[in-house]
């Protein structure tokens, strides 16, 4: 996967607004919007740009309760861990995932649509699953900040 110091600046756009047409894109990076496009096809097909998203309000669409859950697994082995992340891709209530180091082995940002759910939502994923040792709960007060950017550095040599 090699990007230039054009692509970077279309990721800066891109990451800012997807919304915007490759003519403006285009404008903005020095670029025909033939050729803008053509950089998009090829940033998404190389997984550079892994997806083109909506970040939507929870609380808007009904779901104002949300977690963060760090979860234990009774032990560490490769088949305990596949079947956990299985398990968190196929959840609907779990918003992303991730298999981190330290004292937990993942953190889950999770959202319901009231405490009740939410409880129902952990008998059933994780006092359900015997792989898992234990669990912490965080019910977020406020998201401060929310996004998906990432700093795009420029490649070595541009």
């Amino acid at each position: 996967m090699h990007y230039d110091r054009i692509d970077a600046r279309i990721l800066e756009i891109v990451q800012k607004n997807n919304r915007l047409t490759s003519d403006v894109i285009g404008e903005m990076a020095g670029l025909s919007p033939t050729a803008c496009q053509r950089r998009l096809k090829r940033l998404r097909s190389e997984g550079i740009i892994q997806a083109d998203v909506s970040v939507v309000s929870p609380k808007m669409v009904g779901r104002p309760i949300q977690v963060l859950a760090l979860v234990t697994l009774e032990r560490e082995s490769a088949d305990i861990i596949d079947r956990f992340k299985k398990a968190i891709k196929s959840s609907i209530d779990v918003v992303n995932g991730f298999y981190v180091t330290g004292d937990a082995d993942f953190v889950l940002y999770i959202t319901a649509r009231s405490m009740e759910e939410y409880e129902e939502f952990t008998r059933r994923f994780f006092y359900e699953n015997r792989d898992i040792k234990g669990f912490k709960s965080m019910v977020i007060l406020d998201r401060v900040k929310v996004g998906f950017a990432v700093p795009v550095e420029l490649p070595p040599g541009d």
